[in-house]
């Protein structure tokens, strides 16, 4: 990726799409434009402004800024992909964002997919909470039945091999 390009992926340069938002400049016109400056900021080690960006609820959403930090840091930030908006255009209150952050950390890749929801507080979008997406896992082989041979290759079934 060029050095300009947002890490967001949205193909623009970063000056003209996350930096305004995650410096205070401009505002998030969107739910999802949020969630993009939020990627970058972890990206860019901008901890401050995902502390910022969120709502504070009293004995909720407490953010362990150093934590956030190592694990901004620690990590090689390999791509945001956004799978489903809802609502948070321009004009809404509230919207939710489907998201995946794909990453990096101590020689292990991750995937971080969460349904995260947003709300406008004093016309400024922020972050309210967020759960975990369900994902589906894909075999990258047939599954094998109980009584075909074990593909371990003893020669015995399934069953009285691998299968126990």
């Amino acid at each position: 990726m060029d050095k300009k390009q947002c890490p967001c992926g949205s193909g623009l340069d970063y000056s003209a799409c996350c930096e305004p938002i995650i410096k205070g400049k401009t505002k998030a016109s969107t739910a999802e434009a949020l969630m993009r400056a939020r990627y970058t900021a972890y990206v860019k080690d901008e901890i401050a402004f995902i502390a910022a960006s969120c709502i504070n609820k009293e004995g909720e959403n407490d953010i362990d800024m150093e934590e956030t930090r190592r694990w901004s840091e620690e990590s090689e930030w390999l791509g945001l992909t956004i799978h489903a908006t809802s609502k948070g255009g321009p004009s809404d209150t509230e919207g939710v964002v489907e998201f995946s952050a794909n990453y990096a950390r101590n020689g292990l890749r991750d995937e971080h997919r969460e349904v995260a929801s947003f709300k406008k507080v004093d016309g400024a979008w922020m972050y309210s909470d967020g759960k975990l997406a369900a994902t589906t896992m894909v075999r990258s082989s047939p599954k094998v039945g109980r009584n075909e041979p074990c593909p371990c290759g003893s020669g015995k079934k399934y069953k009285h091999c691998c299968g126990k």
